[in-house]
């Protein structure tokens, strides 16, 4: 299949909006985190490594085949999880946007290394009941691609690396930032009660705290 090159111009260019967005949230820490839109059933664009979201250019993303990860466009190298990107997009038809972020709270609970049962009406319905846990391997790892794709299923658009962050699925951009801004509203109600609830709060609140700011410190320039 030929590449439609005005749909990928026009896919770059919101990427790079949708990018400087979440970096305003704090959920692309850093140069960490990327981003993955698909072009058609063949193509899909991605973010490159290790590059800062408030200076990339449409023209800094790359274009792969999502079936070989062949880059056929792009001049940096594309993020090191296209792999999980790929697995997303071969599995679930349905899904356009990949999104991979370090956001803070939701990054913490990864750590528990368990499911993390939704509650609200409108995160149940975009993501399904949990994001479900995927086990831990190396970032950019064809480990932790396997690890991703064993657990991918149509019941939930949003799952947990564990130890590292958050995959999430959506239709299209706008979806994907109101997911993961309603994954972290989630993770917070979720350790606000786990700190209520624990017979020493004092002493979990300041573990919670020093896990949250060793995600900030260690997020992997993916």
């Amino acid at each position: 299949m030929t590449l439609d090159q005005k749909k990928t111009k026009s896919i770059q260019k919101e990427m790079i909006t949708a990018c400087i967005q979440l970096a305003d949230l704090g959920f692309l820490a850093g140069i960490g985190g990327n981003l993955a839109v698909r072009v058609d059933e063949t193509y899909m664009v991605v973010t490159p490594s290790a590059s800062d979201y408030y200076t990339m250019k449409p023209e800094d993303l790359c274009v792969l085949r999502i079936d070989t990860l062949q880059m056929v466009e792009g001049t940096k190298q594309p993020t090191t999880e296209s792999g999980i990107h790929a697995s997303f997009f071969k599995k679930r038809p349905d899904i356009n946007v990949s999104l991979h972020t370090h956001q803070p709270l939701a990054s913490a609970i990864t750590l528990l290394g368990k499911d993390l049962i939704l509650s609200e009406k409108e995160t149940k319905e975009r993501l399904g009941d949990r994001l479900v846990m995927v086990s831990y391997a190396p970032s950019g790892t064809s480990f932790l691609v396997r690890a991703f794709q064993s657990k991918i299923t149509d019941k939930t658009n949003g799952y947990l690396l564990k130890n590292h962050g958050i995959v999430c699925g959506a239709k299209d951009l706008k979806s994907a930032i109101r997911s993961v801004s309603l994954i972290e509203k989630e993770a917070s109600e979720f350790l606000r009660k786990s700190i209520q609830n624990h017979p020493n709060p004092n002493r979990l609140s300041a573990r919670v705290i020093k896990q949250i700011n060793t995600i900030f410190l260690s997020a992997r320039h993916t």
